[in-house]
């Protein structure tokens, strides 16, 4: 298994890719699209994200390990093996 995870938005849903897993939650409704990963701290991320409303992007957190929890993962047996994050395009 690659120790690389995916992020992505796809119909108004955040999608995190890693193994076998894909999870998906609720997306900001005016958001675009990721454009940077700037930080990845086991299940925490800062991203740039690009919205409608606005021609700058801006700087967003992501906190996987609340997402985790509450759907019953071991969070450091899936978090520990990511080593980075990279965005995945249309």
């Amino acid at each position: 298994m690659s120790n690389e995870a995916i992020l992505c938005h796809d119909k108004g849903y955040t999608i995190f890719k890693y193994g076998k897993h894909i999870i998906r939650f609720l997306a900001p409704y005016s958001l675009e699209r990721y454009t940077e990963i700037k930080e990845w701290d086991k299940g925490y991320l800062v991203v740039m994200a690009k919205y409608f409303h606005n021609d700058k992007e801006e700087e967003e957190y992501i906190d996987l390990v609340p997402i985790l929890q509450s759907l019953y993962f071991d969070i450091d047996d899936f978090l520990k093996p990511i080593e980075k994050v990279r965005i995945l395009y249309d």
